[in-house]
């Protein structure tokens, strides 16, 4: 069973999302809150499996209540529901080792949203992973030398990373699409990630 805490300054949305969440016979919510002083609080004493919390609250905002419950708790995984797309938001949340990022409007896909962060998985709406290569063309190239990954192969990741699928790489760098795709393989086994828009985070997360 995944304990939840959901966090909203909207009492009617807090009580939405239990609703919507505790239909699902795998998740459990543990508590609900509507400030990020509470969630701070209510993280430390219940230790929940995932913490999903708005952004835009009265007091200390989600993000920095994100930020505070990860300086203690760095395993915390944080989940943060929200009707705004700002880019400073998502590039603080993705900074601060936020596990997703998710638009309100998209409320049937926070229980599978749910699973897949405890899953270890990361998790990013439609809206928020349009926005990645954006962020990364921002940002220099990071090093990730530290997991043993080529020249080449960061050549594959910074394809990725754009939002490439695996034909217009193999396009963009003269390879087969099987290579490309034993070349994608390798290098999540090597940094420990599951999936494309959690090598993209991480590529930007790295950049400078």
């Amino acid at each position: 069973m995944i304990r939840v805490v959901i966090v909203d300054d909207d009492s009617f949305i807090c009580a939405s999302l239990k609703t919507i969440l505790q239909s699902d016979p795998d998740i459990a919510v543990a508590a609900e809150c509507t400030s990020g002083e509470e969630a701070i609080r209510l993280y430390g004493s219940l230790r929940p499996d995932v913490l999903l919390m708005d952004i835009r609250m009265g007091g200390i905002s989600g993000l920095d209540a994100g930020e505070r419950i990860l300086a203690t708790h760095h395993d915390a995984k944080l989940l943060f529901l929200t009707t705004f797309a700002d880019d400073e938001y998502i590039v603080k949340a993705l900074r601060m080792g936020a596990k997703g990022y998710l638009i309100k409007q998209n409320a049937e896909a926070v229980a599978p949203a749910i699973k897949a962060v405890m899953s270890g998985q990361s998790v990013f709406g439609s809206e928020v992973s349009s926005k990645l290569p954006l962020f990364i063309d921002s940002h220099g190239k990071p090093d990730l030398s530290r997991f043993g990954v080529s020249a080449r192969e960061m050549d594959v990741i910074e394809q990725v990373a754009a939002g490439l699928n695996n034909r217009e790489i193999a396009d963009a760098l003269f390879l087969s699409e099987g290579t490309v795709r034993n070349y994608i393989s390798a290098v999540l086994e090597k940094v420990g990630l599951r999936d494309r828009t959690q090598l993209a985070v991480l590529y930007y997360r790295q950049g400078r």
